[in-house]
């Protein structure tokens, strides 16, 4: 009973940890509703747009961390099934965060800290993969896509136990990409610029 106390707890724990919205947070310090500003999502390229590059690499790192954070309580608590737990637990709070009327960003840095923590060369192959695809179209929404895509294959060659977890978080990424699947399809997702700021993002 104590044991499944304790997963319990680090599992809405791990939701809560992926409430803590750095976007949101550093945009409310600048004054800044990042979610009603350029393409109004909570994330790394939204920020890096909209607020500059220190808020960019602040969001990033906070956003990876938390997926490490969750996924080695989970690890050190119940082992590799509860930091799996964990891992979903986390992007879930990232992506509708309670604290923040459930509205919050993709969860695409989240996720690749829970992915590097799982296995470190499954998250290398996966930033690679998301890093060429974005560069050749010139879209991180494209990027992203393509590591969601290919993530569950992966995953089940490294360990066919991480295919049911690690395909449900591709699942929750690629649906909240649905629009700029629906923008890509229709020829009208905006290219990445970093010269500007504001615009459209992922």
């Amino acid at each position: 009973m104590y044991d499944l106390f304790l997963a319990i707890a680090a599992v809405a724990a791990s939701y809560l940890l992926g409430n803590i919205s750095p976007a949101i947070l550093i945009g409310r310090l600048k004054g800044v509703d990042i979610r009603k500003e350029g393409s109004g999502n909570a994330g790394t390229t939204n920020v890096l747009r909209v607020l500059g590059k220190k808020a960019a690499i602040a969001t990033l790192l906070i956003d990876i961390l938390k997926g490490v954070a969750t996924v080695m309580i989970g690890r050190y608590i119940g082992g590799q099934a509860l930091a799996l737990a964990c891992g979903i637990a986390v992007l879930s709070g990232h992506i509708w965060p309670v604290v923040f009327g459930f509205r919050g960003g993709k969860g695409i840095a989240t996720a690749f800290g829970v992915v590097v923590t799982l296995e470190p060369l499954l998250g290398l192959i996966e930033i690679t993969v998301a890093f060429i695809f974005m560069l050749i179209s010139r879209r991180v929404s494209v990027g992203s896509i393509a590591a969601a895509i290919l993530l569950p294959f992966l995953a089940y060659f490294f360990d066919p136990v991480y295919l049911p977890w690690i395909a449900v978080m591709a699942v929750i990424v690629l649906f909240k990409h649905r629009m700029n699947i629906v923008r890509l399809l229709k020829g009208e997702e905006p290219k990445v610029s970093f010269s500007k700021r504001g615009g459209k993002s992922e």
